[in-house]
């Protein structure tokens, strides 16, 4: 087995015991550092033993890829998960959430959280002593975006330079998105209809992470923001929560498709990316989304990847 380099080592260790609530919350060295173990722990390479660490997940939201990848990366790490549900706990029976936290941290080695509002999870890490991972909210999903971008780096080496268009809702992983490509160099283009951009204060935040050094530009025409792109991604247009506004944004969108005359905008090499689950026919085609340039299902395997490594990286175990 390779050893992970001192470099990478050194880098991550400033994390054990920290929270990952934003994308923000780690550097471009450190943002960085995760990938490349990511794909140490992918190819075999490298292996790690937390000697039977226990994650506990607090879901207040439906989840497939983010449930299922937690799971199997504490596993693969000889850890152990408690599903924490809601629905069974006393949480969802009013418990406060400051009794729950301090509770919890007394027999778990670390949370990962999906809710509705940033301010729980903020809260959350508040008042647990033990590591808090943001699992997705409806401001950020920033273990999606350490994926996506693990997912550009296998099909284009240095992603210095490289340029992802996402088109679009400006939802959370349009936010994590531009965050975490502002910290890897990485130009982001997001086309949105009018009235569905990203919050500013991200866009904001986004290019002060960015320094001018890489471009993080909004425009609502998805046109303008594929051409020449390296990577196109997309989203569902109706975020979970937001099932009531499907008729309006199927309006609002329908020029937002991910279809062929879309990607042909984009680079002759780009890869297509989306976060699953996708509703074909409406935000990507059938031919787009199981056509040659796709690495969707790519991109969902490296959650396992690089949640593995944030895991190991949280909780010490390099």
């Amino acid at each position: 087995m390779a050893e992970i380099s001192h470099g990478v080592a050194a880098v991550l260790s400033h994390l054990k015991g920290g929270d990952f609530i934003s994308s923000s919350d780690l550097t471009s060295e450190e943002t960085k550092a995760l990938l490349d173990l990511a794909l140490q722990l992918k190819s075999g390479d490298r292996r790690i033993d937390l000697g039977n660490r226990v994650l506990g997940l607090i879901f207040t939201k439906a989840s497939t890829r983010t449930r299922v990848s937690f799971q199997v990366a504490m596993a693969r790490l000889g850890g152990q998960t408690v599903d924490l549900n809601p629905q069974v706990t006393q949480v969802g029976r009013g418990e406060p959430l400051k009794d729950t936290a301090r509770v919890l941290s007394r027999f778990c080695d670390v949370l990962a959280i999906r809710t509705f509002a940033q301010k729980e999870l903020i809260n959350y890490a508040q008042w647990a002593s033990i590591p808090v991972i943001n699992a997705l909210t409806d401001l950020e999903h920033p273990c999606q975006a350490l994926a996506d971008f693990l997912t550009m780096h296998e099909a284009f080496g240095e992603l210095q330079g490289q340029t992802l268009a996402y088109v679009g809702d400006g939802n959370n992983v349009a936010h994590s998105l531009m965050i975490c490509g502002a910290l890897l160099g990485v130009n982001i283009r997001i086309g949105s209809p009018k009235g569905f951009e990203p919050m500013n204060k991200v866009i904001d935040q986004a290019r002060s992470i960015a320094l001018g050094q890489t471009q993080i530009e909004v425009t609502n025409n998805p046109f303008e923001a594929a051409k020449g792109a390296q990577a196109i991604y997309t989203d569902v247009w109706a975020s979970m929560g937001q099932e009531g506004e499907q008729v309006e944004r199927e309006k609002a969108f329908k020029e937002f498709r991910l279809n062929k005359t879309l990607l042909d905008q984009a680079d002759s090499n780009a890869i297509v990316l989306h976060c699953l689950p996708a509703h074909r026919g409406e935000e990507i085609s059938e031919e787009v989304m199981e056509g040659k340039s796709s690495r969707i299902f790519e991109q969902a395997e490296n959650r396992l990847h690089v949640q593995q490594a944030l895991l190991a990286a949280l909780l010490g175990g390099l």
